[in-house]
């Protein structure tokens, strides 16, 4: 019986790990990995990028992500793309604390990394004195590829364990830094009807 109530009270994580269910946990933790969701949270220029990105061109729904929700009770990964002002600050937590467990953070840009250029009262200096960021993307706005090697950086997160392990130890996000991914030197036209 005591069993039982591990596995009520602890999920996967209460089972005793052997053969059996150390792969099904691999299993569930490479799907969560496989099939996020974010919430659309876009706030200033970096929103256009984020959009690029889910857009036909990059389509992040190659990695599972392909709609954005508008509901924060159907969404695990918020991508927060622009700077926070102060009042929208306990919104974007409010939001943060109605997406379902286990979640991830994307900061996306300099503006929500670190408050970029504007040093002043009404911007939020760093999204991370809000909520817990798992990783963050870095640009002035940031390119679509740097976007979605934030996102695929934050996959492996998932996959291995780590983000869930440092909210229970800490509280806090991954806190992984990524290098930026400029954009191609001469843009590849997209032409249209031709195979």
């Amino acid at each position: 019986m005591g069993i039982v109530n591990d596995v009520r009270e602890n999920g996967l994580a209460g089972l005793e790990h052997n053969f059996i269910t150390a792969k099904v946990e691999d299993l569930v933790k490479w799907s969560r990995s496989r099939s996020s969701w974010p919430a659309s949270f876009g706030l200033a220029c970096c929103a256009i990028e984020m959009m690029a990105t889910g857009a036909a061109h990059y389509d992040i729904s190659r990695f599972g992500m392909e709609v954005f929700r508008a509901s924060p009770r159907q969404a695990d990964i918020m991508i927060v793309a622009g700077r926070v002002s102060q009042k929208m600050a306990p919104v974007l937590r409010q939001v943060y604390d109605q997406m379902m467990e286990p979640k991830g953070v994307i900061s996306m840009g300099v503006c929500a990394s670190s408050g970029g250029m504007f040093n002043n009262y009404a911007i939020v200096q760093g999204v991370d004195q809000v909520v817990p960021v798992d990783v963050y993307a870095p640009g002035c706005p940031p390119t679509p590829e740097t976007l979605i090697h934030a996102i695929e950086t934050l996959h492996q997160l998932i996959e291995d364990g780590e983000i869930t392990r440092r909210r229970a130890e800490t509280g806090a996000g991954a806190d992984v830094h990524i290098t930026e991914i400029p954009a191609a030197a001469t843009p590849v036209p997209v032409l249209l009807g031709v195979r």
